[in-house]
């Protein structure tokens, strides 16, 4: 019987981005098993078996090399035929493995979630990350991508062995993230103490130093002060930078125009009650919270950078700013502030581009990629 074995950093990231396909390749007669940092869950749907590997978050961590040998004695006993790797990290530390390895799988598939590099990293990060790539390229069969950057990041420097294909992401489940009539929205602002001329804007990431929420704070200050005083920031998520960036709200005196709601599973009520979706992370893959954004309606502004300008196309569905250019940010939000007839322009232009990036659209297409090649390299 055939077998397969996704690995990310985290089983949490494969419970939240592919149950689906580990529910297809289940349906094909294959045995599923996932690797990845435990969580609090001791079952995931479909996996045959669940293998924990506590990886460090350093990629220079002593404790991840160890792993590495852990990960391929654990691959020669298993006899995988196909190994689908996930996140950076993992992705890395699992081809150590391999390499290590005297029987290797028949096929390993790297997906990439977003390079941590690009032309504008510092000189020793890209170094560093590149390397990594390179160093493990020989049992790298094929990567996919999920934006134009990343995809000419791998064809400059050849990081496969065999092929590269450009996906839309893992595939967002759109039923989960319906639009709502105007008058819906304004019975939720109510349940949730949001006046109904409150413009929100909002944001759903971890807070972390790519994410750059504190970009976002010190726009908010600027919006408010230009006398745009009904405009609020909510901000999803948890993090290492919550309190500070709490602590930071307080000292720029906006805590009226922030609301911090940690990490909550209502994500979707917050974006039926909003008005506007930004971002100012630094790098992206193809970001979910970007694409569930369109999906209920939302015009986007986001920073000038990989994965977002696959999914925002300027004027259309919304603007893209230089990276941490207040300016020109708190213009572009002014600007869908006061024109309503653009904003309803943009939120129907977000609706449609999102159905390229639903789960149904995506789903049968990567499996299939992933099961053409298995047969190619049997």
């Amino acid at each position: 019987m055939k077998k397969i074995l996704f690995v990310a950093s985290t089983l949490s990231h494969i419970e939240n981005f592919h149950i689906p396909y580990l529910e297809q390749f289940k349906k094909q007669g294959y045995v599923v098993h996932v690797m990845g940092k435990p969580n609090n869950k001791s079952m995931i749907q479909y996996a045959d078996k669940i293998i924990p590997i506590s990886f460090e978050k350093s990629m220079l961590s002593i404790k991840n090399f160890v792993i590495a040998f852990k990960i391929a004695k654990i691959i020669e006993s298993e006899n995988y035929d196909i190994i689908n790797l996930h996140t950076t990290l993992a992705a890395f530390f699992a081809r150590l493995g391999i390499m290590f390895c005297f029987k290797r799988p028949k096929l390993v598939i790297n997906i990439v979630h977003g390079y941590l590099f690009d032309d504008k990293s510092s000189f020793v990060k890209k170094t560093i990350m590149l390397l990594a790539e390179k160093f493990t390229k020989c049992v790298t069969h094929v990567v996919i991508v999920m934006n134009s950057s990343d995809y000419d990041i791998a064809k400059k420097y050849k990081l496969y062995k065999d092929n590269i294909y450009l996906i839309n992401g893992m595939g967002i489940d759109f039923s989960l993230f319906p639009p709502i009539l105007f008058e819906d929205k304004i019975a939720l602002r109510e349940k949730y103490n949001f006046s109904k001329d409150a413009f929100l804007l909002i944001y759903v990431a971890e807070f972390s130093k790519r994410k750059n929420q504190k970009f976002l704070l010190n726009s908010i200050k600027k919006l408010v002060d230009d006398g745009f005083k009904n405009i609020k920031l909510v901000l999803l998520g948890d993090g290492k930078f919550l309190n500070e960036l709490k602590t930071y709200t307080q000292e720029l005196g906006i805590n009226n125009n922030v609301v911090f709601t940690g990490y909550t599973k209502e994500t979707c009520t917050y974006y039926q009650m909003s008005d506007l979706c930004v971002s100012s992370s630094r790098s992206e893959g193809l970001p979910f919270n970007i694409m569930e954004a369109m999906s209920v309606g939302l015009p986007i502004v986001a920073s000038n950078v990989k994965g977002h300008t696959d999914l925002v196309m300027q004027n259309e569905n919304g603007f893209l700013f230089e990276y941490d250019n207040i300016n020109e940010f708190c213009d572009y939000v002014k600007t869908i502030y006061e024109d309503k007839e653009l904003l309803h322009m943009m939120k129907s232009k977000s609706q449609e581009l999102a159905k390229n990036y639903s789960l149904d659209a995506v789903l049968s297409n990567t499996v299939n990629i992933i099961c053409s090649e298995y047969k190619s390299h049997l």
